[in-house]
């Protein structure tokens, strides 16, 4: 039976997105690298009206945490965005509680500094004989189950509520111990970072299921904030520390946790932040259950994406999918450099009018 038929499916109706089933197909299609009509694409626009009306909400609180925290100012930001947009392609209405990409470093007690658009945190241990647990009534994830629980309420019919970002493994590792002291550690202490890391796996899978098992009893699909749903468990593995580790230490100390974390779910979109990242490839390529790379090429130098054609064919030969983001004037040479089995396209756009084009030109681009 192919995941396209599977039993676990079923059925989202959406007045907001009415096609959400059809959209559903081509995405567990390109979990699969197969195409039905056309490869996926998601859609974004900058909504500069959206950003002034942050900034003038931001002013009013006497600090940005209480921005943040404010869980009914969150919602109906999020509502004010569904009032006059239509979710082409496969561009779901998608509301995920979101405190910056550190919040499950924040629930073993590293303080959180906000910051207008993302969040960091404050490293806190300092020995390894005293190490911090995770601590199930820290404010963050009250504050995430409040944010899921109120979206949740207003959710059926109209749009789908994802999990928090998370990141567990090594960026928690360095969240919590700081970056450069955990440098120093894969030399000095480097018992202590594998003793560490094996703790990381347990209580990640816990975290996880406490919002799946939340998510699931609303008949919710499993999506965070790479927009990407699966109707089993979806994960987004990670390892942006991972730029600045040799291939020795990744395999030993990093590949067996990320491995632990893809065994246990259904779907796994792997995030691969950039060359520095890309220089472990060969071991990512290796981990077990990971349907699909989210190349991320990065700015400046690291732009245009035609210079990455390569690495997405090899990912592709070694039958992965993979995410990638284009700019709208790169899609025709990408089609013509690239086949389409496995690739979803992530194009920002100013008008409904060219997602139209570009879903035109995606029917176009077909199997060799």
């Amino acid at each position: 039976m192919s995941p396209i038929d599977a039993p676990t499916r079923w059925s989202v109706a959406l007045e907001t997105k009415p096609d959400f089933d059809q959209a559903m197909d081509r995405i567990y299609a390109w979990y699969e690298q197969q195409v039905i009509d056309r490869p996926p694409v998601r859609f974004s626009r900058h909504n500069a009206l959206y950003a002034d009306a942050d900034a003038a909400a931001q002013a009013r609180y006497s600090n940005i945490k209480d921005w943040w925290f404010d869980a009914e100012y969150q919602l109906e930001r999020f509502l004010r965005g569904l009032e006059s947009k239509r979710f082409l392609g496969e561009t779901f209405p998608l509301f995920w509680p979101n405190l910056g990409p550190n919040v499950f470093a924040g629930c073993y007690g590293c303080p959180l500094v906000f910051g207008e658009v993302t969040t960091w945190a404050e490293p806190i241990i300092t020995d390894y004989a005293q190490l911090p647990t995770l601590d199930w009534q820290s404010e963050y994830l009250a504050k995430l189950d409040e944010l899921t629980l109120r979206a949740l309420e207003q959710a059926p019919g109209r749009y789908l509520v994802g999990y928090t970002d998370l990141h567990p493994g090594i960026d928690w590792l360095a969240a919590l111990r700081g970056t450069e002291p955990l440098l120093y550690d894969f030399y000095d202490n480097p018992d202590d970072v594998e003793a560490m890391l094996a703790t990381s796996t347990p209580d990640f899978l816990a975290y996880y299921d406490h919002f799946d098992t939340l998510l699931k009893a609303h008949k919710q699909p499993s999506v965070s904030w790479m927009e990407i749903p699966s109707f089993g468990r979806m994960h987004i593995p990670s390892c942006d520390f991972a730029t600045m580790v040799s291939p020795r230490h990744f395999r030993q100390y990093i590949w067996p946790v990320l491995a632990a974390e893809c065994a246990a779910m259904t779907h796994n979109v792997f995030h691969m932040d950039g060359k520095g990242v890309a220089h472990h490839v060969d071991a990512i390529l290796e981990l077990p259950n990971v349907q699909a790379i989210q190349w991320v090429q990065g700015v400046a130098d690291d732009m245009p994406i035609m210079q990455w054609t390569p690495l997405i064919r090899k990912l592709q030969a070694a039958g992965k999918s993979v995410v990638v983001d284009l700019q709208l004037n790169e899609l025709d040479p990408f089609m013509d450099a690239m086949r389409p089995e496995g690739i979803f396209i992530c194009v920002s756009t100013e008008s409904e009018a060219q997602e139209h084009d570009v879903l035109r030109r995606l029917a176009q681009w077909v199997p060799a």
